[in-house]
């Protein structure tokens, strides 16, 4: 009998039990080195390997282009806020920010440190609860890049696809919390980053898929460790890497692509979150927060009739063994976040555990 319980934690986020039972062998023999994947240099020949099969498991699984760099970098998505106009907005150019939520917003606050930066597009009229059309975006006459949000853990929203933008203008996109979640055409980008620690792997490493030539505009001047060039000519090993980040990230996308790779990724991640929106549609008790042509996969937000019966099902449903289901503390209520690892059979028992809380409570 397992003694692992229902984790719908926003991040870090839930693993894949597989991928968990590996890093138990390999923190304490890797290889059969005699010491584990924590012990080990970075310039040895172990981690080498390590962080060899880790860029290629990526690059296998999202198709990245020849053209495209793949960084293993330190400092969270939030380091990136303030990395990518350091280096993509050049002196007397404009950023264009799509606002979808509080990590865009907290995108476009950082980015004002180093330059113009314009809101082309902004849900706050809604509270965020949903995508606003393609058609409501706004470009400045010619942005140095445009920045987007894909997925939105608070407000439980995420872009369908990506939206249009001026030709011969970079696409840059957080997707720290989707990020291989579904296929992914990364030509359409400039550059790509998503903290590790909901679908990829624990924290403390970011995934950065930037374009050769995105890799090397930034100005030299530039703290060496905050530069995507430094990174791209040293292979992410500049100085000493997270390197237990990047060996789970690698052995992460390992398990993707033997369960089936990205197609296989989106369809149970599909099903997962219809099994909770359909009931969530029809009950009485619970409702969901986003709107339904906005809803997230990842993320699934709901409220109850009072904040005290929510209270009390937070309460109920740690005691029964789910956990992370309390809201985000700027918004409330609820959120179960159904990342990649999370089981289907998770979400069933959630869909219980509520349909049975409904019944009592209601």
């Amino acid at each position: 009998m397992s003694d692992r319980i229902h984790n719908f934690n926003a991040g870090p986020g839930v693993l894949p039990e597989p991928v968990l039972k590996q890093a138990q062998q390999d923190i304490w023999n890797i290889a059969g080195s005699g010491i584990g994947i924590m012990e080990h240099s970075h310039r040895g020949k172990v981690f080498d390997r390590v962080i060899q099969e880790a860029e290629q498991e990526a690059r296998t699984l999202g198709n990245i282009p020849a053209n495209y760099k793949v960084l293993f970098v330190q400092g969270g998505a939030t380091q990136q806020f303030a990395m990518v106009p350091m280096n993509l907005l050049p002196k007397g150019r404009t950023a264009d920010y799509l606002i979808t939520g509080v990590w865009a917003q907290k995108a476009f606050k950082e980015a004002k440190m180093f330059g113009s930066v314009h809101a082309a597009l902004s849900g706050e009229a809604s509270n965020f609860s949903e995508i606003p059309p393609a058609s409501a975006i706004a470009y400045s006459a010619s942005p140095a890049y445009v920045h987007l949000t894909t997925n939105n853990t608070i407000y439980g929203t995420q872009w369908r696809t990506e939206p249009p933008v001026p030709a011969g203008v970079p696409l840059v996109a957080d997707t720290s919390s989707d990020m291989f979640s579904r296929p992914i055409d990364v030509s359409r980008y400039g550059l790509i980053y998503a903290g590790a620690q909901k679908n990829l792997g624990p924290s403390g490493v970011v995934l950065v898929i930037v374009r050769d030539d995105l890799a090397e505009m930034g100005p030299k001047d530039v703290p060496t460790m905050l530069q995507y060039r430094v990174y791209a000519a040293e292979r992410s090993l500049h100085n000493t890497p997270p390197t237990f980040g990047i060996y789970m990230m690698g052995q992460v996308f390992k398990w993707i692509r033997e369960t089936g790779g990205l197609d296989a990724m989106a369809k149970r991640n599909e099903e997962k979150a219809n099994l909770l929106y359909t009931y969530l549609d029809q009950s009485s008790f619970f409702r969901g927060t986003a709107h339904a042509g906005s809803r997230s996969l990842m993320n699934v937000c709901f409220r109850g009739p009072t904040e005290e019966l929510e209270s009390k099902f937070c309460t109920e449903a740690t005691k029964a063994g789910f956990e992370g289901l309390k809201g985000h503390r700027s918004v409330g209520g609820m959120r179960a976040s159904i990342y990649n690892a999370c089981p289907k059979a998770s979400v069933e028992a959630l869909v219980g555990f509520m349909a049975e809380f409904a019944k009592k409570n209601g």
